[in-house]
């Protein structure tokens, strides 16, 4: 799943990082060599 819009938060399950966007580019965000989870 990409990014697709500012202000989504996603978490990194492995090592508790935690990112906001502020700018959709629409590639995905990994942490730890993991695709990170959207929460919220």
């Amino acid at each position: 799943m990409g990014v697709e819009k500012t202000g989504e938060k996603y978490r990194c399950n492995i090592c508790g990082n935690e990112v906001v966007v502020t700018k959709a580019g629409g590639g995905t965000l990994v942490c730890c060599e993991e695709d990170m989870e959207l929460i919220e």
